[in-house]
């Protein structure tokens, strides 16, 4: 995938999970054609101890006008211990005439020895044809006589390819039953073992492999979020999802799909990009509603706008609170933080009041949860304790003749103590990189003897937004700030006229609440 890189430590560290999760087989790499891949099976052979799944090695078959057993990349697969072997092999004749440059013929040949070969060192062998719907659909008979050459050798399934992705559902439904159909001509039902791997070029590479399943493919390929070149591969979770949920297969051991979103999280983050928070099953917006009508069945039955119950796949049902929500959502979210609003309708009226009013100026609650409890607890509670107060602030950017940028803010704030009344005031000055940088530092300085626990709490998103309908450099701005404190993690928003006002709105209340979360 563009972007996307896996170090051999990481290439470990995700087949661990994958093997955790219960996949059965975990294509590796190509050892003997990349050297991080070949690395990769010298550690794996010594360092996993899979519990589930086997590792695959992929490659080619052999070259034209050689055999298997002499072949240098055959025996690099062979080299590499892994117990089962991916082999692509061609399966459009333009494919073989044009790029191997070979005949049709040999090109069978090549499949049925290398499947031998690999037999032979007691190795189980997929055979994935490459270009297969394509080829099938120029010359069907070629096509299927690649798939039962390979199935002839002893091939364990042949998997079929839609390598450029230009498949759609109807496609893959008629192909694979005319193949089905061919191929029980000379071949029994049980050894008519089919597979499917899908490009998403269409979109459709996940709809595609059902479509191959449910017209009787047994074996499925796919990679971890779809992680793939052009536009990836069919995600494999919101694959093994549809098959558990929706066509009864077990295809996990048991207890594996509860894992499925915490997995796929867990390989987004070794291959350094942020989760996909849209994603089909595992996203952190799956099960997340926003409309006031959604929220208000759900507080009835939360089945009525869930497909299926989030807990199965290891996610959690959301509300989301924005100028849409009505009394419903704004009850519900309150759940969620541990406010129970249904037995106070004054306070659900102007909690709902305020949202929309604020959302109308630009406010977004639906990722600032940490922002809405502070508006909730401002409400019912009297507020959560504040550390401190803003007397001001006074911000200088300098640019000197030598191109660098230093900034420089000086706070004033009255700091709290514990019952809540202003005690001490401070005065600090600090420098940083930028204005808002500057800003965080001088208010912790003004804050670390008293509140020790600040340096616990980092920042880890930090997210401008031009509002809609505002233009040019005086635009009013949303900024959103994420801060963690190692064990959890929290946003809040501040809207305004002035970037820096919204940066500090935003900033203060990431640390107010971070000093009362626990």
């Amino acid at each position: 995938m563009e972007g996307l890189r896996y170090s051999v430590a990481d290439k470990l560290a995700v087949a661990e999970l994958l093997d955790e999760l219960g996949v059965d087989y975990i294509e590796g790499g190509w050892p003997g054609a990349i050297p991080s891949d070949t690395e990769f099976f010298a550690r794996a052979a010594d360092e996993l101890n899979f519990k589930h799944a086997k590792l695959v090695a992929f490659g080619m078959t052999r070259r034209a006008a050689s055999t298997a057993a002499d072949d240098p990349g055959f025996q690099a697969l062979l080299d590499s211990r892994a117990p089962v072997l991916c082999l692509v092999a061609k399966s459009d004749m333009r494919h073989v005439e044009q790029a191997l440059r070979t005949t049709p013929e040999e090109n069978l040949a090549m499949i049925a020895d290398s499947v031998r070969t690999g037999r032979e060192h007691d190795r189980q062998v997929f055979i994935d044809c490459e270009h297969f719907f394509d080829g099938f659909r120029n010359d069907p008979a070629y096509a299927t006589l690649v798939v039962k050459t390979a199935l002839d050798a002893g091939a364990e399934a042949v998997v079929l390819c839609d390598t450029n992705g230009g498949s759609i559902p109807s496609d893959i439904t008629a192909a694979v039953t005319d193949l089905r159909r061919r191929l029980a001509a000379d071949l029994p039902p049980e050894r008519i073992r089919l597979g499917m791997h899908a490009q998403n070029d269409t979109g459709c590479a996940v709809a595609n492999t059902i479509a191959a399943v449910e017209a009787g493919a047994m074996h499925v390929q796919g990679t971890a979020n779809g992680y793939g070149e052009r536009p990836g591969n069919a995600n494999l979770f919101t694959v093994i999802a549809i098959l558990e949920t929706k066509l009864g297969r077990k295809v996990l051991p048991e207890g594996g799909l509860e894992k499925l979103t915490r997995v796929s999280h867990a390989i987004a983050e070794i291959a350094n990009m942020a989760p996909d928070e849209h994603a089909p099953y595992t996203g952190h917006a799956a099960f997340a509603h926003k409309a006031g009508i959604h929220a208000s069945a759900i507080k009835a039955d939360p089945a009525l706008y869930n497909h299926v119950d989030p807990v199965v796949v290891g996610n959690d049902m959301r509300i989301l609170v924005t100028e849409m929500a009505g009394r419903a959502s704004v009850e519900l979210k309150g759940r969620e933080i541990g406010i129970d609003l249904s037995g106070d309708k004054d306070a659900l009226d102007r909690i709902t009041k305020r949202v929309k009013e604020l959302e109308s100026r630009g406010w977004s609650f639906e990722a600032a949860d940490a922002s809405f409890e502070l508006l909730v607890r401002d409400e019912v509670e009297g507020g959560l304790p504040r550390p401190f107060t803003l007397d001001t602030y006074r911000v200088i950017v300098d640019h000197d003749p030598n191109g660098a940028t230093v900034a420089e803010a000086t706070v004033r704030v009255d700091i709290h103590g514990e019952h809540g009344e202003a005690d001490e005031h401070r005065i600090s000055t600090a420098q940083g990189n930028g204005p808002v940088n500057a800003l965080d530092a001088a208010l912790r300085s003004a804050l670390a003897a008293r509140h020790p626990r600040l340096a616990e709490l980092t920042l880890s998103d930090f997210k401008v937004r031009i509002l809609a309908g505002s233009k040019g450099t005086d635009a009013v701005t949303r900024v959103l700030i994420s801060m963690s404190d190692g064990e959890a993690e929290w946003t809040t928003v501040g809207v305004a006229p002035n970037l820096i006002e919204a940066s500090w709105n935003a900033l203060a209340d990431g640390l107010a609440y971070g000093l009362n979360r626990r």
